[in-house]
């Protein structure tokens, strides 16, 4: 069965649908091992770098403004558990994916949080393992997760819509001695 994609992040070049072949390879895989009446809604694969930048700046500056006690130091840190930095982020190499479960009518499953949901507004709920969220919303990101999981995909656990497979945090997870790979442009 094929892979939906979703259009809400699309770009236009239509990066935004790109993935390596390998991790779209694996989606196909975690797609087969999902109970019936279940489909994966990819979201947002590939981002060009101009894209992450602009992201991680933006975040940055929120953060920068609501903190303003912060240091330098401390701002990048918090932005970085929410947006990679540009220099290493896994959507720039086409290794992660942001996607949810839809129903057969395209629906998408109740996961807790909104899809890119930050851990200020969510208070927390944006995590992988958030207690905070209805019994469903557990049960279904278990069935997102555990599916991901199954075929080598790697959730970063700040994100419970976020996979990645052969990119930096993949690979450190995984005890890889290096990724398989790093930033890529798709024009």
């Amino acid at each position: 069965m094929p892979l939906l994609v979703d259009a809400r992040r699309s770009d236009p070049a239509g990066a935004f649908a790109h993935l390596r072949e390998r991790v779209r390879d694996q989606l196909i895989a975690a797609q087969d091992r999902l109970p019936d009446g279940l489909r994966l809604l990819i979201v947002e694969g590939y981002r060009p770098l101009n894209f992450q930048t602009h992201y991680f700046e933006r975040y940055s500056q929120g953060l920068r403004t609501a903190h303003p006690q912060w240091t330098a130091q401390e701002v990048r840190d918090a932005a970085s558990r929410y947006v990679s930095p540009p220099e290493i982020a896994p959507h720039s190499a086409g290794a992660a994916v942001d996607l949810t479960l839809v129903d057969t009518d395209g629906r998408e499953l109740d996961m807790g949080t909104a899809m890119n949901a930050n851990p200020e507004d969510s208070d927390g709920a944006c995590f992988t393992a958030a207690t905070n969220i209805t019994a469903a919303a557990k049960a279904n990101r278990s069935i997102l997760t555990s599916g991901m999981a199954a075929v080598g995909l790697q959730n970063y656990a700040f994100e419970w819509w976020h996979f990645s497979l052969g990119d930096r945090f993949w690979a450190l997870l995984q005890r890889k001695p290096a990724a398989l790979y790093g930033p890529k442009n798709w024009t």
